[in-house]
């Protein structure tokens, strides 16, 4: 078998589960009650309080196909208890920089700090920092290598 051949498998193979809906966590520290944090913004995010939905259902807030984690923090002695802080997790349609896997960060002019994060694995957006992933890179890679071939 030629190695084009062997690629176009190898390709196939890793877009087969791309089809399938992904499942992410969908919460907002905004929403919570006084004195609970829910979503994770000063505390570890409990993720067996809370069920991922289905990113193409109606329990999803935004439809998407991916999974997105929004940080904001003030800066010291905004509030009483020194930082503000502001977590929300769901599902994505469209990055502003039209990949996934990756974190952007920036600073508001009023000194509010913000990180958005995209990852496209079920459940991913429940971690601190979100990581890359290594089989959606791969596969980009093969796709853009075997259009050169």
């Amino acid at each position: 078998m030629k190695k084009q051949h062997y690629l176009t498998c190898l390709i196939i193979i890793s877009l087969s589960t791309i089809g399938e809906a992904i499942r992410c966590f969908q919460c907002s520290s905004g929403q919570d009650s006084k004195g609970e944090d829910n979503c994770g913004a000063y505390t570890k995010f409990d993720k067996s309080a809370h069920i991922a939905v289905d990113c193409n259902s109606e329990e999803s807030h935004m439809p998407g196909s991916f999974c997105m984690k929004v940080t904001q923090q003030g800066p010291i002695g905004f509030i009483w208890d020194g930082r503000w802080r502001q977590v929300i997790r769901r599902c994505a349609s469209v990055a502003e920089n039209g990949v996934t896997g990756v974190c952007n960060w920036g600073v508001y002019e009023n000194g509010v700090f913000w990180e958005e994060c995209y990852c496209i694995e079920d459940e991913c957006n429940a971690a601190s920092h979100l990581n890359l992933n290594i089989g959606l890179v791969a596969t980009t890679l093969l796709i853009v290598y075997s259009l050169f071939l």
